[in-house]
């Protein structure tokens, strides 16, 4: 949406467009030379402090220079990232608070200041900002200006009691988000530290006395090689399958509902696995991840694509094994196996050498209801948290274009 479509839109009564640059102003940060970087001096922010929406102060540099005070950040200025590789970030932006004060920004970062960012913040993360920002973009460089910025439009309302009532329902909707996310990272947390404990035997669940036994993979069960199964013969319909890749990006441990499909004629050639089938992933980027493995644990039969490494184990509790197979102390082994630079490989003959120390199948099937029972509050949890997402997206579009309002104005009722 260019900024002279938005100034189109109607907006109730007592509600104007308005430019950025007549609210407040926008600052580029400088250009600083790999001379100037240093183990002291001023911290300088970049576009990796706000990728994921939250400041994070992990990758900032210190410069060794001179910086004007005017490019010193202060608390509730509005990072915004100004030039990237990644056009879906530039224009993302975040409110500054305390932390920050007295650092600086680099040259591919914006600042923007006004009286109103507690509003304009919420506005500049609204889809039609996000549009003007698009409109702007370079085709070669991906880029937004200190004009640009100044000229994008917002609709404001005259009333500052209408403007921090939306403000304050947005940040009450932020409050809530992220106290979700403070939770699922705890609740994280502690799944980890049961599983650091619990599959490595220092913790026993009460009633479980035996003890554990030290194996290697090749005797718990059979090794097989997955085949078959191209990205273009995977459809909506047809029978489940699970490709290498989908073990690194969509599954974490099990799943009881493959979300790929393939038609029967595809299935004829490919590898048919049983529920409680271990799946490994034969390559990958870095002998860090190399191995990973996921659990299948549907009902019915399901199929596995090339590139996978299948373990059909014998008097073992899957679920657990999943777990524990991912556990560090196992992906290091896995680590050591891994062969290749560019791409990494592991294959049956290596898996097989792994070794693992387990107790009885009872206490395996403990320790896996416990994890899994720990998975599903977590994924409750996340539901509530893209539902909370869900619910202040639809909150902006109303509240941000005068829709609904949350404070009447003179000639109208709330």
């Amino acid at each position: 949406m260019l900024a002279s479509e938005a100034t189109t839109q109607s907006l109730p009564n007592g509600w104007k467009h308005r430019t950025l640059g007549e609210l407040g102003e926008s600052i580029i940060g400088l250009t600083f030379s790999p001379s100037q970087v240093s183990s002291h001096g001023t911290l300088v922010l970049r576009s990796s402090n706000i990728q994921n929406g939250r400041l994070d102060l992990a990758d900032c540099v210190h410069v060794a220079a001179d910086i004007p005070a005017k490019l010193r950040v202060q608390p509730d200025d509005i990072l915004i990232c100004a030039r990237n590789g990644s056009r879906d970030l530039i224009g993302k932006c975040l409110l500054l608070d305390s932390r920050v004060k007295g650092m600086s920004f680099g040259a591919f970062m914006a600042v923007y200041r006004s009286p109103l960012n507690w509003y304009v913040i919420y506005q500049l993360q609204a889809e039609p900002i996000r549009g003007q920002v698009r409109s702007h973009l370079g085709a070669t460089i991906n880029q937004i200006t200190s004009g640009s910025l100044q000229g994008f439009t917002i609709p404001v309302p005259d009333d500052e009691h209408e403007q921090r009532a939306i403000a304050a329902a947005l940040s009450d909707a932020d409050a809530l988000i992220a106290a979700l996310e403070r939770l699922i990272a705890k609740k994280r947390d502690i799944k980890q530290g049961a599983m650091q404990e619990l599959l490595t035997g220092r913790r026993r669940l009460p009633g479980f006395e035996g003890a554990w036994e030290t194996r290697r993979l090749g005797e718990l069960g059979r090794f097989s090689k997955g085949r078959g199964i191209k990205r273009d013969q995977v459809t909506g319909e047809g029978l489940p399958c699970i490709r290498y890749g989908e073990l690194y990006t969509k599954y974490e441990n099990y799943t009881y509902a493959p979300e790929s499909r393939i038609p029967p004629g595809v299935a004829a050639t490919a590898l048919k696995i049983e529920p409680g089938a271990i799946l490994f992933a034969g390559s990958g980027e870095t002998a860090v991840e190399i191995g990973r493995c996921v659990a299948y644990l549907g009902l019915e039969p399901a199929y596995a694509g090339g590139d996978i490494v299948v373990l059909t184990p014998r008097g073992q509790d899957s679920l657990y094994l999943a777990h524990l197979l991912n556990h560090p102390s196992i992906a290091s082994q896995k680590a050591r196996f891994g062969q290749g630079d560019a791409v990494v490989h592991i294959h049956a003959k290596h898996l097989e050498k792994i070794e693992v120390t387990t107790p009885e199948l009872a206490e395996q099937a403990a320790i896996a209801t416990i994890l899994t029972d720990m998975d599903a509050e977590i994924t409750a949890l996340e539901a509530r948290l893209t539902k909370a997402r869900d619910i202040k997206q639809g909150m902006m579009q109303q509240l941000l274009t005068g829709r609904i309002r949350l404070h009447a104005v003179q000639g109208e009722s709330q």
